[in-house]
């Protein structure tokens, strides 16, 4: 009996398919291996990610979104000799991460906003109780989020046994905030200390208040710096390809020889060097 050619192109397509599923199988199995541990990793590094803005969500299943999203890239692209598809791998690779540092600077600009206010309320709070836990406490309800949420795990954690320092350090190093760092130093340092607290509060959230001010003021006055950045960085771009529309193989004279090739690469390295240290020059800090 002669098997007709598409069923047998059929199954031998499936036993590759098989094979190559059991080899990829037994190699993510395998709780030694490179694979696994790397996976362990990954997801270990979304779940910390996605806790630590309080979301609901878990790092395995984006992991396995992802991992389904490449395969359906690589099958659709193969299947259909597109090209296209398989620019969905690197975007089903790269979109997760991007999408939690997103977030994670939202929610930090956030909390960054919310600082003065969280100062001068624990502040008043202490003029009507002597205990930090307590005005922490007051304070928290009058909050917004997402700064709420972190002051009710740190005070969570002072329910459970934490000391006060310990649960406030720990806040800042889920935050990672420098603005909320300062303004948690001058309440551990003026607890510490003694003396008047409400008043050091005050002036801490006085002086993180001028801060944001003129971090806006140098924000105003370099963006029109950054804008030209923007501009004089595309500009030569723009120029090599115009001329290349206009005349096809305007370059070629350049790239087919040696010399030409190194002169080239010269300009790219000039021109990709000016770009950061412009950059470098507009990056003013407070």
């Amino acid at each position: 009996m002669i098997v007709p050619l598409p069923w047998l192109r059929f199954g031998s397509a499936t036993c590759a398919a098989i094979g190559v599923f059991s080899l990829i199988w037994a190699i993510a199995t395998n709780r030694d291996g490179f694979v696994h541990r790397s996976w362990s990793s990954y997801i270990g590094h979304l779940d910390r990610a996605l806790r630590n803005m309080f979301l609901p969500t878990r790092g395995t299943l984006i992991a396995l979104l992802q991992l389904i999203g490449v395969g359906l890239c690589l099958a659709s692209g193969l299947a259909s000799r597109e090209s296209a598809f398989f620019f969905g791998v690197p975007l089903c690779l790269v979109s997760p991460p991007l999408a939690i540092w997103y977030l994670r600077k939202q929610r930090l600009q956030a909390i960054e906003e919310k600082i003065e206010s969280f100062l001068l309320t624990l502040a008043n709070a202490l003029k009507a109780t002597p205990s930090i836990g307590s005005a922490l406490s007051y304070t928290q309800p009058l909050l917004a989020a997402p700064l709420d949420q972190e002051l009710e795990l740190a005070l969570k954690e002072m329910r459970v046994g934490s000391s006060l320092d310990q649960a406030l350090l720990n806040l800042a190093a889920r935050v990672r905030s420098p603005k909320l760092d300062a303004a948690l130093a001058s309440l551990l340092i003026g607890r510490q200390v003694g003396g008047n607290l409400t008043q050091i509060l005050e002036t801490t959230a006085a002086t993180l208040r001028e801060m944001s001010r003129l971090r806006g003021v140098v924000r105003s006055k370099t963006a029109e710096g950054k804008s030209q950045l923007f501009v004089l960085a595309l500009f030569p771009a723009v120029l090599v390809f115009m001329f290349d529309w206009l005349k096809p193989n305007y370059f070629a004279p350049l790239m087919n020889n040696v010399a030409g090739a190194l002169i080239g690469l010269m300009a790219l390295s000039l021109w990709a060097a000016s770009i950061v240290l412009a950059r470098k020059v507009l990056m003013v800090d407070l």
